[in-house]
């Protein structure tokens, strides 16, 4: 695993970028919704500073020695502002976090793995007892990477997001 990657919270001039990402690696998920089908949740994605109005919320990056953004996730210090469906925004001293995604040039580098473990010490930080986060059958690599990482499937946390199944995951803290 490169550790020479720096996991630090966006600035607004990488946004655009960032949000762009987003758009790129979840529109390119083998048997994820496309944006015709979902364009609400692709303008969310590729205007992500919007989630940054609630408190708690970090965008957060992982940066190359060259300055290059290889991945970013959303963290939520407080659930109810994690904007799922289903009642992960309902449980108390919790954290969570949405939209995982890695450049393809940079996976297989352990990126997501620093952003995951990155959202998990701040929620620790802050005394929170559980991270909830959520999949789908789409995203593979993301949903062993968190098994491997200790995350439980937790079904009282799965919704529908218009056709798409999306199964919920606790890990305690």
């Amino acid at each position: 695993m490169n550790q020479h990657f720096i996991i630090r919270n966006a600035h607004p001039e990488e946004y655009e970028t960032i949000g762009q990402l987003l758009v790129n690696v979840y529109s390119q998920l083998d048997g994820f919704p496309k944006p015709a089908v979902q364009p609400n949740y692709y303008n969310m994605l590729a205007n992500i500073e919007t989630v940054l109005n609630n408190p708690t919320t970090e965008l957060l990056v992982a940066v190359s020695p060259e300055n290059d953004i290889a991945g970013a996730v959303v963290y939520f210090g407080d659930m109810q502002y994690y904007g799922s469906g289903g009642i992960a925004t309902q449980e108390q001293n919790a954290a969570g976090f949405r939209l995982l995604a890695v450049e393809s040039f940079f996976r297989g580098e352990g990126i997501g793995k620093l952003l995951t473990n990155e959202c998990i010490r701040k929620a620790k930080e802050n005394n929170l007892v559980q991270m909830i986060i959520h999949s789908t059958k789409a995203m593979q690599t993301a949903w062993g990477m968190y098994e491997n990482m200790g995350f439980k499937r937790s079904e009282d946390l799965d919704f529908m997001q218009g056709e798409l199944p999306v199964y919920g995951f606790r890990l305690p803290l």
